[in-house]
């Protein structure tokens, strides 16, 4: 079952958040390392395919045992969780002044990690990494209203427009990205974020958008070694019939997940819609009876987070009941509900990021960790 988020968890953010000081970042280590990736051949020579650069700050005084891995989405790069648009320190130092080790990952073929296109495939340029689809989905949706909670945004610092010093920073750092039905960004993802929890431990995943798929691909190789999951607008979510060209095909992820009984053939995965949660949102496809279990993302901590004026505000719940259907119970929490308004699909870099950042925090100490 889908679980609520408690009163005692809203009410311990506040006092989390005065906790967290703005003083020096101190740091037992500061280091950049790869990991993952496979010799291929070339008509160069071989080479390396598949590496994940890994960005490893760790606090000087280290108070939770499991590090937190970051893991970004699509047309973006670590530096997502590195720093926001308007140039204060990002989740990646908010969590380290919490006392976690944290790791932040460029996803393979993107940003530091190596791009190979003889051996990756194309990058097409989507909608959202130009500057006026990323302003219409992600910065300046409230102009656009092109859904209903749009005109809830209320947090990023400007405007969503080229010359805005904000928006500026945010379009230097988009990149073209694998395009995600290919599935190509999710297995090397999952084959890098398996080697990097070999080399670190036990760890909690923390993953935005795209990134999401790549977390429950992670916990499904390294079950014993992800001990909570924090799902930040998840975009691969089962909105549409599992075998359309625009659902993910195995409900949650794009390439093959364990299931039981096993799936060998995504055709026996039958969807049926469910009613919507509400008249804003859109109606979920879920698996019909019998019922398929995903036992490696048993057992765990998850949250699915969502912002209140996002356009995965409509979507992303169907991660949550999908996971609770198939046995995963699953703490969905809409920021609004919490007391944290007006935050787009980006929450991280928006001016608010402090405070969705304490909230995580509570929420990751409040399940012992």
């Amino acid at each position: 079952m889908e679980r609520s988020t408690s009163r005692s968890l809203i009410l311990a953010v506040a006092a989390a958040f005065a906790l967290i000081g703005a003083g020096p970042l101190v740091l037992e280590k500061d280091q950049s390392f790869y990991v993952g990736g496979v010799y291929t051949a070339t008509k160069d020579g071989d080479v390396v395919d598949g590496a994940m650069y890994v960005h490893a700050l760790i606090p000087a005084k280290q108070t939770h045992k499991y590090p937190v891995v970051m893991i970004h989405g699509i047309n973006s790069t670590g530096v997502t969780f590195e720093t926001t648009a308007d140039g204060r320190e990002g989740w990646a130092q908010h969590f380290v002044r919490a006392g976690y080790a944290v790791y932040v990952v460029d996803q393979p073929a993107r940003g530091r990690s190596p791009y190979r296109a003889d051996l990756d495939g194309p990058e097409p340029r989507s909608n959202t990494a130009g500057a006026q689809g990323a302003s219409r989905e992600f910065i300046d949706p409230e102009d656009f209203n092109d859904y209903p909670q749009a005109k809830l945004h209320t947090q990023w610092p400007g405007v969503g427009k080229e010359g805005n010093p904000a928006f500026d920073a945010f379009m230097r750092g988009r990149f073209d990205a694998i395009p995600t039905p290919t599935g190509t960004s999710e297995r090397q993802t999952k084959a890098a974020g398996a080697a990097l929890l070999d080399r670190i431990g036990p760890a909690i995943l923390l993953t935005h958008s795209q990134g999401g798929a790549f977390g429950w691909q992670i916990a499904d190789a390294r079950p014993q070694l992800v001990k909570a999951i924090i799902a930040v607008e998840p975009a691969l979510s089962p909105t549409f019939p599992l075998r359309s060209t625009t659902a993910p095909l195995f409900g949650i992820t794009t390439t093959p997940i364990t299931y039981v009984p096993p799936v060998t053939d995504t055709a026996k995965i039958v969807a049926v819609p469910q009613p919507p949660d509400s008249p804003d949102v859109l109606a979920c496809w879920l698996q019909a009876v019998p019922v398929r279990q995903l036992p490696t993302l048993q057992g765990k901590p998850i949250a699915v987070v969502i912002g209140e004026a996002s356009p995965l505000a409509q979507t992303a719940q169907c991660v949550s009941h999908y996971l609770a259907q198939a046995g995963v119970p699953n703490d969905l929490i809409r920021l609004g509900t919490v007391g944290i308004h007006g935050n787009s699909h980006s929450m991280m870099l928006e001016k608010n990021s402090d405070q969705i950042a304490t909230f995580l925090e509570t929420w990751i100490s409040n399940h012992g960790m």
